[in-house]
């Protein structure tokens, strides 16, 4: 006998997914109608909110493929009321954005909002006063399946969810998806940490750190959404790549407004278009610099030898040499911005005139006192004692006179390191310089010697294992009246300046005070890989936690010696492209072209990382330093030994194999002709 459509669960849950697709329309709709004529006193805030409606309606998009809610929660009681005995509990949906009917009743709950957090956080031994957890299966948009957990029924066994082990493990293509549905406790906590207070993530291969991340940033928005508004929030990634696989996942879950850079965007002050040899690099991402930097910018500043006279109509007044240099002893002396303090010295001397002024009688006021400040005498006196100075031509000077560099370096930097600092052909101008990366940091650290850089509320540092000290600095410049979420992992650091502890670069944030927590456990990588990876960490981080994968699908995994180079690799790619999902091809940067030339021989197409993939080309051919961050649910890591050998030290080389071996979802084919490491032999 057939169960009548009134009394079966899923079709009730299916009819509930109608109807809240319809209102989540509805709510749409009354956006789109509203009529701004009136209501606004002139075209520019009509443009202002004409803006802010577009965005609301960009944020009130039904994505087909998208489940609109994940979960229920059955609450026991009503949420905040008094638990007294035989009180009336209230059923909750809770998906990615809120939802309301014509009368404003909620027919799906933001899983941000309090009410949805035991949805993350409730288990057997603390239910939170829910007494059922339910979780959707999709496939697509489709409501299919659906599974409850009766956390306040004692009879009943915790068991490990098949629908959340599904949701971890299925296919992906395309860009970088929210985790809204299968976060963790331990996850959930980070997301939810308060503003005020900074947080660093480490975190292994898999434990979804970035996913982290970018949610806690979604969470604030929405916990201190006006704050935020005002002040900005910031996702920092390590390059275009990375940025274009996670910039669908903040839209999807409805906050439009985070912008998204790398550092090198932050700095870019100059064109870069040269490079430096890796010691020089090392030695201009050095925290030392920012000394040699401010002692080179004050010693612009030069004690006057002459007084300053001032002529009003017929009278003249005199700020004596001694007086002026009490003024500047006493602006250096604040340890202001060079900037600010220029600005405040013609204001000082006008101010001491004034005082002669008041002393014979005069009564002068504020206009009298700007007005000496614009006095011609004043602001030549200004100009020689503190004379303006443009940061690119200060960091220019540094680099092309060693005399210069010799005299603000003094026991700050060893003579060769003061020469590996130097270039070899000085260049004539700021315009003909072939500025590096690390020469950018140092001209935004000499910007901020000068003018304070503007602080946002919230920044996001994603792959942080990887920056400089002076990185660090430019980005904790960002965010020094704002907090941070910092996210990395210290073995996978695969620049020459990598991250050594994370207390160190805490402090060159400037965010000491942050609170650090690990995650150990593994979501994304199947167990038999992260145990083969794992054996390099004795060497590239002793003492580091090994990441433990929760999985339990133990993945695919072979290791494969090639007889025929390229074309086995081919084989192997071809043989994954049989699977669901995404396959990547990962190499040492100088096999790249070689591979290409085979796939393209073999007739298979393929992309580069940061392009999206799509149903038809599901292959992604990756430079070895490319692949950090990124994922695919199919790897061939083609010759481990020449990803190490691509590396200027082996260290570095074994942390960027680390980072390759640890790209696959669900299955890793390694193949090598060439012997691999000693660690994974």
């Amino acid at each position: 006998m057939s169960t009548p459509v009134h009394d079966d669960p899923l079709s009730k849950e299916r009819s509930h997914l109608a109807d809240s697709r319809s209102a989540l329309r509805a709510m749409r709709e009354d956006v789109e109608s509203l009529d701004i004529t009136d209501v606004t006193a002139n075209w520019v805030n009509a443009a202002v909110l004409e803006s802010q409606i577009e965005q609301r309606v960009k944020a009130l998009a039904d994505l087909s493929e998208t489940p609109l809610f994940f979960g229920r929660l059955d609450y026991l009681h009503a949420p905040g009321a008094e638990r007294a005995e035989g009180g009336e509990g209230e059923r909750f949906y809770v998906g990615r954005r809120h939802v309301h009917d014509a009368d404003g009743d909620p027919m799906v709950i933001d899983w941000r909002a309090p009410v949805s957090q035991p949805f993350y956080r409730a288990s057997k031994k603390d239910p939170l006063d829910i007494s059922l957890r339910r979780r959707f299966g999709y496939t697509g948009g489709d409501l299919t399946a659906y599974e409850d957990e009766h956390l306040s029924d004692p009879a009943e066994a915790a068991v490990t969810s098949k629908l959340l082990q599904q949701e971890i493990e299925r296919p992906r293509v395309g860009p970088m998806r929210d985790i809204v549905a299968t976060i963790q406790p331990e996850q959930d906590e980070i997301v939810r940490a308060g503003l005020t207070g900074s947080v660093c993530v480490q975190g292994g291969p898999g434990t979804g750190k970035t996913a982290v991340g970018l949610h806690r940033v979604a969470y604030l928005l929405y916990a201190h959404r006006e704050r935020l508004a005002r002040t900005g929030t910031l996702v920092i990634g390590p390059n275009k790549s990375f940025l274009h696989y996670i910039e669908q996942v903040l839209p999807a879950l409805g906050e439009l407004t985070v912008r998204q850079a790398t550092v090198d965007d932050l700095v870019a002050h100059v064109e870069v278009r040269g490079t430096d040899e890796t010691t020089a690099a090392v030695i201009k991402g050095d925290a030392r610099m920012a000394e040699v930097l401010r002692r080179a910018l004050y010693s612009h500043v030069t004690m006057p030898t002459e007084g300053v006279v001032v002529v009003r109509g017929s009278r003249r007044w005199r700020v004596a040499a001694y007086e002026v240099e009490e003024i500047v002893r006493e602006l250096l002396a604040r340890d202001i911005r060079y900037g600010a303090a220029r600005e405040a010295l013609p204001q000082r001397i006008a101010h001491a005139v004034l005082v002669q002024m008041e002393r014979a009688g005069e009564a002068p006021d504020d206009r009298v006192q700007n007005a000496v400040a614009r006095n011609a005498a004043v602001k030549a006196v200004v100009k020689t004692v503190w004379p303006q100075v443009e940061p690119a031509k200060l960091v220019l000077r540094l680099l092309s006179d060693a005399d210069f560099l010799a005299e603000h370096a003094e026991g700050v930097l060893t003579e060769d390191e003061r020469k590996a600092l130097l270039w070899v052909k000085p260049a004539r101008s700021v315009k003909s310089a072939r500025w590096s990366p690390a020469d950018a940091v140092l001209i935004d650290e000499a910007m901020d010697l000068i003018e304070r850089t503007h602080s946002l509320g919230h920044v996001v540092l994603d792959e942080a294992q990887d920056l400089s000290p002076m990185q660090y600095r430019a980005v904790g410049r960002r965010c020094t009246t704002g907090s941070a979420t910092v996210l990395g992992d210290l073995a996978q650091g695969t620049t020459p300046w990598a991250t050594r502890s994370w207390a160190e670069a805490l402090a060159h944030l400037g965010k000491d005070e942050a609170v650090v927590e690990e995650l150990t456990a593994g979501f994304r990588v199947p167990t038999d890989v992260i145990a083969y990876a794992s054996r390099l960490l004795p060497d590239i981080a002793p003492g580091l936690t090994p990441v433990a994968s929760i999985r339990e699908n133990p993945g695919f995994f072979d290791i494969r010696t090639t007889a025929d180079g390229a074309a086995d690799v081919v084989s192997a790619c071809r043989e994954l492209l049989e699977r669901e999902g995404s396959v990547g091809l990962i190499a040492a940067d100088a096999r790249v072209p070689e591979l290409a030339d085979a796939l393209g021989a073999a007739g298979i197409g393929f992309i580069g990382p940061g392009e999206e993939t799509t149903h038809t080309t599901r292959l992604t051919l990756v430079p070895a330093s490319l692949a950090k961050g990124l994922e695919y649910d199919y790897v061939v890591l083609d010759e481990p030994q020449a990803v190490v050998d691509g590396e200027p030290d082996e260290r570095t080389g074994l942390r960027r194999l680390y980072v390759a071996l640890t790209r696959a979802v669900s299955g890793l084919i390694v193949t090598h002709g060439a012997g691999l490491p000693a660690q994974l032999a």
